[in-house]
């Protein structure tokens, strides 16, 4: 005991300043990456094109810049080029380099920080060009201004050539280039930039940046592409964009802009004959998935403004009660979009507006205009409150259902013939929710699970499609009410992630088109009323195998008949292997589906993700929606990647 209380005095006395290790220049960005772009997987590597892209972005907003060009090379490094006014190239007064040298080489340089080189400015962290530098295994930099080009180049965020003049050009031209080529030693998952990613995020800031022009080139061999986005009626076009495959009430979106304190305002919104709403939040570019003030802001006044003019209009009785929120919000598809000098982020992602005066100006600057819109289009106005008296009605009915669903616990579930069997762990982190089709797999499922952490719903057939239902049908769906109940968090807007019971919400169906079509019933559910679940990575879907082959005492499981070939052709001929087909999780006794499905040491899970929320809702819309041509140009369209269709 003494020589254990001798050691630690000296591991105490050895630690000193001399063990403090300060990291130079952008070391710290190479030996911490995550603490930069959050993550060094492929969200991370996009993460650098959103960077060099923001300065263009703010150089656009600044009223510079009309155009910006990404490029995927041929051999997958990157170039960024906007028609701006050009990095500045004279020299910087606290470093004594060049000012493009100072912006690519120490953190926190730029026209950002000090308020005078830009009002408003996006990227999310604003960490910029030195840090896309830090982590490039090469980049180089190109700036036209003044009459010339300027040029040099870094590796791995060390200058390799200094900056020098290396063309003379007229004073007419300027702009930037950036050309970075990601380290492998850094981004070790990937360094390949997938395309549907890029073009789904440069089309999502042409819509918010009214205007702008962005042109994207995938020059590699595979698959050449070139899109050109420019969208001059801005987040109205991207109303319409997101409503391309529902029916809609008005010829076009209505559409709110104005200033105030510094910050603009702009909200695009739409009635649809949808019975959800899907609502889009933006400050200056980045994507608020937690909302915040403005989203506040918008939502008050849209709900004050229809119930006065009813109220005016003789629309409401005096004994009608006023039309709630989600009454006026039923069916719409909104953007909101704000440009703020100074954010202020707050949330668990960072991603909710904290901002007071952003909540006064957004419903202040939306208010009045869509109050004038509402008085100057009585047709417009009335299909409104009409829409929102019908959602007040279905509520009213839906509210005896729903205090029905809230009074159940998931004990009383559980005493229902063939609903839960819950696990005996009260931990939710290490607790899974398994919801099985069918009762013969639900039997299997209950056998074989470890009671400790899995729980099993079983359902039985097709449940209702969400995305043709009012609330009260919704809740007098019994499968519904029962995964709702289960789950413990409550649903749509009085969803509560903080009353989870379960971490993983598994999916596990049939592998055959009955139950691919029950999946994507449960994920429309969950999309619509639960999404927090998919935002936070709860959701996961089953990969059951197709085949079990055994010779002799050896067995395995298979997932497709192309493995299957291929293993076939590696076995013995003797003694003859024998194949069984799962038709249905349901011909798998207990172990079987514990061994090949549900047993965290051999299964497979999908996590179910929604990086773009725009097409998620695209997507459900057309799948799930009325209108029967998108649908069937989907399917046409798909077909040959059935077997891996990404919902």
């Amino acid at each position: 005991m003494a020589d254990e209380k001798e050691t630690k005095k000296e591991l105490a006395h050895e630690y000193d300043a001399s063990q403090i290790q300060v990291l130079e220049g952008l070391e710290a960005v190479r030996k911490r990456p995550g603490m930069y772009i959050g993550t060094t997987t492929s969200q991370g590597l996009h993460h650098l094109v959103w960077e060099i892209v923001d300065n263009g972005i703010d150089e656009a907003l600044a009223g510079f810049a009309t155009k910006i060009t990404v490029t995927v090379e041929k051999d997958n490094s990157i170039t960024v080029t906007d028609d701006g006014r050009g990095i500045p190239v004279d020299i910087q007064q606290k470093t004594g380099k060049p000012a493009l040298e100072t912006v690519f080489t120490i953190l926190h340089a730029g026209g950002k920080f000090g308020g005078g080189g830009y009002k408003v400015s996006g990227g999310l962290h604003g960490v910029g060009a030195s840090v896309v530098n830090a982590l490039s295994k090469e980049l180089d930099v190109s700036v036209t201004r003044d009459g010339k080009v300027y040029y040099m180049d870094f590796e791995r965020g060390r200058v390799k050539t200094p900056m020098k003049a290396i063309e003379d050009v007229s004073e007419d031209l300027h702009g930037t280039k950036v050309h970075f080529v990601p380290d492998p030693d850094i981004f070790r998952e990937t360094t390949i930039y997938d395309i549907k990613i890029l073009l789904t995020r440069l089309r999502e800031l042409a819509f918010l940046n009214k205007g702008l022009r962005i042109i994207v080139r995938d020059l590699r061999p595979d698959e050449p592409t070139e899109e050109d986005f420019l969208y001059e009626g801005g987040i109205k076009h991207y109303v319409e964009y997101l409503d391309k495959n529902k029916s809609v009430l008005f010829d076009e979106p209505i559409y709110v802009e104005g200033i105030e304190n510094g910050i603009t305002v702009e909200v695009a919104i739409q009635y649809t004959d949808d019975y959800h709403s899907d609502l889009l939040t933006f400050t200056n570019n980045i994507h608020t998935y937690e909302g915040g003030t403005h989203e506040e802001g918008f939502k008050r006044a849209l709900t004050r403004v229809i119930n006065d003019y009813a109220r005016k209009n003789n629309l409401l009785k005096d004994n009608d009660d006023n039309l709630s929120g989600e009454d006026v919000r039923e069916g719409t598809t909104a953007v909101v979009s704000i440009k703020h000098p100074d954010p202020q982020f707050e949330g668990q992602t960072k991603t909710k507006l904290g901002n007071s005066d952003a909540r006064t100006a957004t419903d202040r600057i939306f208010s009045d205009h869509f109050s004038k819109v509402l008085m100057e289009n009585p047709s417009i106005a009335r299909k409104i409150v009409d829409r929102g008296i019908l959602a007040s009605k279905a509520r009213s009915a839906a509210k005896r259902a729903r205090e029905v669903t809230r009074k159940k616990s998931g004990l009383e579930i559980s005493n229902l013939p063939g609903k839960l069997a819950d696990n005996t762990s009260k931990d939710p982190e290490i607790s899974e929710l398994f919801i099985v089709e069918g009762d013969s797999a639900g039997g299997s499922a209950k056998q074989g699970r470890s009671r400790i952490t899995q729980a099993i719903l079983p359902i039985r057939g097709k449940i209702l499609n969400v995305e043709k239902a009012t609330m009260d049908k919704i809740l007098a769906n019994e499968e519904i009410r029962s995964l709702f109940t289960a789950m413990g968090t409550g649903f749509g807007d009085d969803f509560d992630l903080e009353k989870i019971h379960y971490h993983k919400l598994i999916i596990m169906t049939d592998a055959d088109v009955d139950g691919a079509h029950i999946q994507t019933l449960l994920l429309t559910l969950i999309y619509r009323y639960m999404r927090p679940l998919v935002d936070a990575g709860f959701v996961y879907i089953a990969q059951p195998p197709l085949y079990q082959v055994r010779q002799g005492k050896m067995q395995k499981y298979i997932d497709s008949d192309e493995e299957l070939t291929a293993f076939l052709g590696q076995l013995q001929p003797s003694p003859k292997p024998v194949i069984q087909r799962y038709k249905g999780l349901g011909e798998m006794d207990a172990e079987q589906l514990w061994e090949t499905t549900m047993n965290p040491d051999n299964r497979r899970l999908l996590r179910v993700e929604s990086q773009d929320a725009a097409e998620a809702n695209d997507v459900f819309s057309m799948l799930m929606g009325d209108k029967v041509e998108p649908r069937r140009e989907f399917i046409e369209d798909n077909a040959v990647f059935v077997e891996n269709l990404d919902i």
